[in-house]
């Protein structure tokens, strides 16, 4: 049977970019026929990781326009920075209804940007899918099949941990400011209030958060400015059907074994996912196993495995394998009809957790989202 091919476009050639193309790389049927962005050098950079890992050349652009009116794609992957996701989907939306999106996290930045995409993707025709990789790792895909399956029993709390590495160097460094990123638990973090609500299956109506700039980039300046975005917090988050969800986040802790550590606590035991952060800043680039431990109360005492992931979706990429398993499911929608895992509803509902976060941290008072009731 011959294998259908789909022609993506990457609109953003940074670093995720090409994790993007490295993951294709490793799906029979796709092509990145072509690139966008502004940045000549990155784009030279992405277009060479197409040529290793997928056998072609993608044609270049410097504006995005220019590769939507090209017709040599069928979809695009948004990779570029996140203030400049809600401009490009207006264009998509007002030029090319046809194409199929898969948008990186966060979709927007703002409250005025999230009411603004919320009216605009009516007419458009493709799948769009926002990129939340978290649900996609494979030891988190297997604590959310025990909590669906009632293994824990009634699900109460919810908690992820994340002590990672500070935040990378980015072109024009973007990713230092608030007004550019959504502020860190925007940023970062909307990838975990996306699992959170999933996990939970309910929606958050109440958040406290407390958090500073205590470690990173204190002494770095930016055209005579210094950075403003937080490196470290504790969110709780309360849902509607009376489930909480906490964040412990602290990004100078690299030191970790583990760098996610996200655990379910029922009536009847409790299951943990741990998961290691990515080879390439581990010493001896040591790819290390994810583990889930059940921890029933009775008979009590905790029941450890690890959990087998393909080294080569490993080394696709820095999200321990599940930027892999979201493009198969974005491929099934696109060429299937099958289903969008994470609509744009999911992910400005994730952003807007987010946004309450970043006020509480500025305000030290708990916010109510918008529609909550009770």
């Amino acid at each position: 049977m011959t294998t259908k091919e789909l022609r993506y476009g990457l609109i953003g050639a940074g670093m995720m970019g090409r994790e993007h193309i490295r993951n294709l790389g490793l799906i029979p049927g796709s092509r990145v026929t072509a690139i966008s962005d502004p940045t000549p050098e990155q784009a030279a950079l992405s277009a060479a990781e197409v040529e290793a890992h997928l056998g072609h050349t993608p044609r270049r652009f410097s504006d995005h326009r220019d590769l939507l009116a090209s017709g040599l794609v069928d979809c695009v992957v948004i990779a570029s920075p996140n203030d400049t996701h809600v401009g490009v989907l207006r264009d998509i939306f007002a030029t090319a209804p046809e194409l199929g999106v898969l948008v990186e996290k966060p979709v927007a930045t703002s409250e005025a940007d999230c009411a603004a995409l919320e009216g605009l993707t009516r007419t458009h025709r493709a799948p769009i899918w926002v990129a939340m990789e978290y649900r996609y790792m494979p030891p988190v895909a297997e604590l959310r099949r025990a909590v669906a399956a009632g293994e824990i029993g009634a699900m109460t709390m919810f908690a992820i941990r994340e002590h990672r590495f500070p935040f990378l160097e980015k072109v024009g460094d973007w990713n230092r400011f608030n007004a550019r990123t959504g502020g860190t638990l925007v940023e970062k973090c909307c990838h975990f209030f996306d699992l959170m609500r999933l996990v939970t299956g309910s929606e958050a109506v109440r958040v406290y958060a407390s958090g500073a700039a205590s470690v990173n980039h204190l002494d770095e300046r930016y055209d005579g400015r210094r950075p403003d975005i937080i490196d470290n917090a504790f969110v709780v988050v309360d849902f509607a059907n009376g489930m909480r969800a906490s964040l412990d986040l602290c990004m100078f802790a690299e030191g970790a074994w583990f760098q996610e550590e996200i655990a379910a606590t029922g009536d009847r035991a409790r299951i943990e996912a741990l998961i290691p952060g990515p080879a390439r800043f581990w010493p001896g680039g040591q790819e290390r196993e994810s583990e889930i431990v059940f921890s029933p109360r009775d008979p009590k005492g905790p029941v450890r495995r690890a959990v087998a992931v393909d080294h080569a979706v490993l080394r696709a990429g820095d999200h321990h394998g599940s930027t892999y398993f979201q493009h198969l499911g974005f491929r099934a929608a696109m060429l299937e009809g099958g289903p969008v895992d994470v609509t744009l509803a999911d992910g400005l509902a994730a952003v807007r957790i987010g946004l309450a976060a970043e006020t509480s941290v500025r305000t030290g008072e708990a916010v109510r989202l918008a529609g909550a009731s009770g």
